[in-house]
């Protein structure tokens, strides 16, 4: 036994190493938001909190209206989190449970464009949107995101193990398809749609490229964009206020993940123990 524990200590002290390693750029960040710009770059590195807190978030709500880039984040990302979930609900249970000419071949084409880098699809969004009059709106943000290729395959993998002879029961009872859906089909993908849920938000609350291109009035710049602004040449940058608003970018994420956590988890282990 005591040989067994001791084989164990390596493998422990390497695991206690990484852990480490991945904690310390982040506990770095929190106590640099405490810092002066003076000492935020000071060899060796403060280890402990400072009292430049206030002064960094005052700055940075001076520059860009943080509370008013964090709700309009918070509105962009939570009706597209909403909305890309009940897409990839929809199509999920439409690809898995129903029959119809050109299921596989469409299914595949949603794939097929899993490859395509977002980058390409620059252009063709912004002259879209140009033409549709929605450019400079959070429409032009929402829109392009409410259909998410992985989210609709995740769910119609999920949707795939679920026993038919549920479903028909329900409908022999009665139940429309939409009834079927919500008060049978959502109650067993609730942890997948948790887990789902916070993959979108996470994507959403991060993306910066085409928000940045859509988006030209600074008043509806989300917190990503507005971060932005703050860069300049080494003599001007604020770290203090970027490294401020950076650490209260994680705080939404931080929120949601632990109010998910129990369903996150059993999402994970549904789809690990499958089969």
């Amino acid at each position: 036994m005591n040989r067994v524990k001791l084989r164990g200590w390596p493998l422990t002290f390497l695991l206690a190493g990484l852990t480490g390693l991945s904690v310390a750029p982040f506990y770095w960040l929190l106590i640099s938001t405490t810092r002066k710009d003076t000492e935020i770059f000071d060899w060796p590195p403060h280890l402990l909190p400072g009292g430049g807190l206030g002064a960094n978030l005052h700055r940075l709500d001076e520059r860009i209206g943080l509370l008013r880039a964090i709700a309009n984040s918070l509105l962009v990302a939570g009706i597209q989190t909403v909305g890309a979930l009940v897409v990839a609900l929809l199509a999920g249970y439409a690809f898995a449970k129903f029959r119809f000419r050109g299921r596989t071949l469409l299914f595949a084409l949603l794939l097929s464009t899993l490859v395509v880098p977002e980058q390409v699809m620059l252009v063709p969004l912004f002259k879209m949107m140009t033409s549709f009059g929605l450019l400079d709106s959070y429409q032009a943000i929402i829109l392009p995101g409410l259909c998410v290729p992985f989210a609709v395959f995740l769910m119609r993998q999920s949707l795939a193990g679920l026993p038919d002879e549920l479903l028909d029961a329900a409908r022999v009872d009665g139940a429309g398809e939409f009834r079927v859906l919500w008060n049978v089909v959502v109650p067993v993908m609730r942890p997948v749609l948790a887990a789902l849920s916070i993959f979108l938000f996470l994507g959403s609350w991060n993306q910066f490229v085409w928000p940045l291109i859509a988006l030209r009035s600074p008043d509806m710049h989300t917190l990503p964009v507005a971060l932005a602004t703050l860069y300049g040449n080494k003599a001007t940058t604020d770290y203090g206020a970027i490294l401020s608003g950076t650490a209260l970018s994680t705080l939404p994420m931080m929120v949601l993940f632990l109010v998910l956590q129990r369903q996150f988890i059993s999402g994970l282990l549904a789809g690990a123990t499958k089969g």
